[in-house]
Order: C-alpha cells, then sequence, then structure tokens
C-alpha cells in the first residue's frame, strides 16, 4: 500500500491504549490536511500473546512491534504508532523512526490497592513490610528493591486495564505503571503518586510517541513533520542514543532521562543497575546546543544530543556499568 494525498492506513496494536495513541495521532493529522481518511489496521503482536512471565524473559521490546513493522513491509500499512520507551534501537532494514511531540508526564506512577492510602504524602514509603508490588520492567524492579528490598516484587504482565483489575482483584498491594498511559486512558485518578526521579528514573523516551514508516517516503515524512516537536526530538535523541550504546531493552534494568533548557543547555541523567536493586550507577552529563525555544532542531543539534548519549554511556561502561551489564546478560 502506497499512501496517497488523501488517505493513510496506520498499523497498531489493539490495546486501549494503542489505540488511543493511533487514533490521537490520525486526529492530529486530519486536522493538518484537510479531507484526509485515515484507517487503522488493527493487529496482535507475540507480544500480546505472551503473558506469562516477566517480559524480558519472553524476548523484549521487540514482541510488540515485529508484526507491526512487517505490515509496513509488506505495504499493508503505511504508518505505525508505538510508545517511543518500547522502541530498540535498531530497526529493520528499510524502515525510519520520527518521534513526535509534545511529550507527555515522563515519570513512572504508583497505583495502590484501595485498602492502602499514602501516609504523609509517600506512597511509597506507606506500604507495609513485604507488600505485594507488581512490575513487568527490569529498569523499574531494580529501582524498586534498592530504595525497598523488603517489597516482594512479582512480574505483572498486561495492557493497563488488566494490569488495573489485578491490582483491584487483590493480587497486588500496588502495580507501578507509566504515568503517561494512565493519563492518556482517563485513569489520571488511579496514580496514588508519582514517583520522583532520584527514586525512578525513567526508561529512555518514556512519555513519547513514535512513528515508524518506510525509508525514503519523503512525502509521508513531509507530512508528519509538523508533529514534530524540537525540545521532544533532542530529548529523546540523547537517551536514546545513552541506551543504544548500551545496547539496553527492557531485558537490562537501564534508565535515562535528559532535560532541556530554554538556551540550549541539555542534561542528561542515566542509569544502570542489577535486577536485584544491589548495584545501581548513575551519572549525568551536559552539553550546551546551538537551540533556543521556538527554533527546529537542526541536524547539527540532534547529531550533538546523541554524541552527549553516547558519551554518558562511554564515561559509565568505564566507570562501573559494563561489568553490571555483562552479569545482567549472564543471568539466568
Amino acid at each position: 500500500m502506497q499512501n496517497t494525498d488523501t488517505t493513510l492506513t496506520i498499523a497498531t496494536r489493539e490495546s486501549p491504549l494503542a489505540l488511543w495513541q493511533a487514533r490521537h495521532i490520525a486526529d492530529r493529522l486530519a486536522s493538518l490536511q484537510s479531507g484526509l481518511a485515515v484507517e487503522l489496521l488493527g493487529m496482535t503482536t507475540q507480544g500480546d500473546k505472551m503473558l506469562a512471565g516477566p517480559l524480558a524473559a519472553a524476548g523484549g521490546k521487540g514482541l510488540f512491534v515485529k508484526e507491526l513493522e512487517q505490515a509496513l513491509l509488506d505495504q499493508r500499512a503505511d504508518l505505525a504508532v508505538h510508545s517511543a520507551k518500547d522502541m530498540p534501537a535498531d530497526l529493520p532494514e528499510g524502515l525510519e523512526l520520527m518521534v513526535v511531540g509534545p511529550r507527555a508526564e515522563v515519570c513512572d506512577a504508583l497505583v495502590l490497592h484501595k485498602d492502602h492510602a499514602p501516609v504523609n504524602g509517600s506512597a511509597l514509603a506507606s506500604l507495609a513490610h513485604g507488600a505485594v508490588v507488581g512490575t513487568a520492567s527490569q529498569r523499574r524492579l531494580c529501582q524498586l528493591r534498592h530504595a525497598r528490598p523488603d517489597l516482594d516484587c512479582r512480574p505483572l504482565r498486561g495492557n493497563v486495564n488488566t494490569r488495573l483489575r489485578k491490582l483491584d482483584s487483590g493480587e497486588f498491594d500496588a502495580i507501578v505503571l507509566a504515568a503517561a498511559g494512565l493519563q492518556r486512558l482517563g485513569f489520571e485518578d488511579r496514580i496514588s503518586a508519582l514517583l520522583p526521579i532520584d527514586l525512578m528514573l525513567p526508561a529512555a523516551a518514556q512519555g513519547a510517541l513514535a512513528l515508524e514508516f518506510r525509508a525514503g517516503d519523503s512525502a509521508l515524512r513531509d507530512k508528519l513533520a509538523p508533529l514534530c516537536d524540537a525540545k521532544t526530538t533532542l530529548t529523546v535523541g540523547a537517551e536514546r542514543a545513552f541506551s543504544a550504546r548500551l545496547e539496553g531493552g527492557c531485558q537490562l534494568p537501564i534508565a535515562a532521562l535528559a532535560r532541556l533548557e530554554a538556551d540550549g543547555g541539555l542534561h542528561l541523567g542515566g542509569l544502570v543497575g542489577a535486577a536485584d536493586g544491589k548495584q545501581l550507577l548513575t551519572d549525568k552529563a551536559f552539553k550546551k546546543l546551538e537551540f533556543s525555544t521556538g527554533q527546529r532542531a537542526s541536524s547539527e543539534a540532534v547529531q550533538a544530543a546523541a554524541a552527549l548519549g553516547r558519551s554518558l554511556a562511554e564515561r559509565m561502561l568505564a566507570n562501573g556499568a559494563a561489568q553490571i551489564l555483562r552479569a545482567q546478560r549472564a543471568a539466568p
């Protein structure tokens, strides 16, 4: 299928959050081009079917995108919409990625069972010794165990609605989810607390949306360009470059968050840890970009942001991250 001036097909998973994201992009594109008809091609991925055990053991984030990417390569769809944090660093040959903005809330959210209430505003501290907490993320698991080694952390899979149902049924005392997904689905009132970044550094690109399409489709690239946000492009670019250099994914406890100042100052924080929470290495980096608010992100600024991510990763590898990651990859 080739997109035309009046039609566009978007491949999407069929979870409520994925459909919300696809419809959100469809609406934004339709508002930019009068008469544009956007169709959704709903798909079930391998990751949607494999719900038992930790995601890392099932094969990682790529399980949620392969079918969508094949639809692009087969020309059954023109565009795929993803949560940017779910995208592997390496794309299949013939595809390219565009991160769009503005970025939603980057923090993780703690959602407590209805029988629990935050004490003195600290939801995590209010959990009893040995409380059962659900998460599917090695990154979250590492930081939870580091902050509260007494917690009983257990795997939690399924879409947002499924995870909330498991919490409400009493399987868990609390669960940790991306705040952006809860907000997009209208579940903001379920958030007991946003976990501060000094306690729970987010995944690279968390809160951003990514659009994947066939490389060389300049007409579609031009259609998508107005959805880009320079701040999101540069911060996510730095974070993904950091994760890519570490060969990160959901199988490894890796986190990154960048912040862009109005004058172009780019701050990047990174984390590498062990799943048991006993080892946690953090570091920060800064670079002044040739950028100011209101400008588009130049290719030079994009390259500089990515270079900052790689340099921070290199420094952390030299300072102990390589040994931590080697041990994590060798772990059963």
